[in-house]
């Protein structure tokens, strides 16, 4: 990979991140509300020159189930599909998801737009990548409001799938499978493990020097720019229509959210 480019934005830092969690994968599915992990993806198949198989609810052009979800979870239970990306309302050091609200259920003070497959996709797909572009105490928690989908499962309890990485706005994480907890796996630029921490609501292990989280070069922005921008036009346009202007430096605050699908 050649040196890092001048000039990405956050979200495309967050992106080239989010691919770099499939080298290996032959289909990758992606849920309804989710632009970068859909640019991610895309991003993955470039690279793979045809290799991977992408599907992404809700565009058509890379869709190639008839009837929506319901075959999506079928090749999910089949084995058939190796990694998948998942967000939340709120998320945990343990892996946990909350997708259905804030407070004591049934009175939630929040509501957030609801489970549908994810505890199953969570399950039965090999590799699930969370992401959260903002990172802050209010979406990553010591401990979910509402498990919808657990990180990790008692003894005796099947399961083929579940995380292998956080990736955020501020950082990566990588999952400990033995310990149940995510560890700080590196950082973004501008960031340091105490800033990290401290808009960090779990606890989580982490060297005593963190890598920097490598920066999208010159060839990965211009994927991203040109053919990935393009693709999703039509799903994502106020995503896809972003300015690419330069966004380095320390941060200040997490500028963008996305929906926790």
């Amino acid at each position: 990979m050649s040196a890092a480019a001048p000039g990405w934005t956050p979200r495309e830092l967050l992106t080239a991140a989010l691919a770099r969690h499939l080298p290996k994968a032959g289909h990758v599915a992606v849920g309804a509300s989710s632009p970068a992990p859909a640019a991610a993806a895309l991003l993955a198949e470039r690279r793979s020159r045809g290799r991977l198989r992408v599907s992404i609810l809700g565009a058509p052009a890379h869709f190639r189930f008839s009837d929506g979800g319901r075959e999506l979870f079928d090749a999910a239970g089949q084995g058939r599909i190796d990694a998948f990306f998942l967000s939340g309302g709120q998320i945990d050091g343990a892996g946990n998801v909350n997708l259905v609200g804030t407070g004591r259920y049934p009175a939630l003070a929040t509501r957030f737009p609801g489970s549908f497959g994810s505890a199953y996709l969570y399950f039965v797909v090999p590799r699930v990548i969370l992401f959260r572009e903002e990172h802050s105490p209010r979406t990553l928690v010591d401990r979910v409001d509402f498990i919808s989908a657990p990180g990790v499962s008692p003894p005796g309890v099947w399961r083929r799938g579940g995380p292998v990485a956080l990736v955020t706005g501020r950082a990566v994480f990588s999952f400990d499978s033995a310990a149940g907890r995510f560890a700080l796996a590196s950082v973004h630029p501008g960031e340091t493990p105490d800033s990290v921490r401290a808009a960090t609501g779990f606890a989580f292990a982490a060297p005593p020097a963190p890598p920097a989280t490598p920066a999208p070069d010159a060839e990965t922005l211009a994927l991203l720019r040109g053919p990935v921008r393009d693709a999703l036009a039509a799903v994502y346009p106020a995503f896809a229509g972003e300015p690419a202007a330069p966004a380095r430096g320390p941060r200040t605050g997490n500028g963008v959210s996305d929906d926790p699908r």
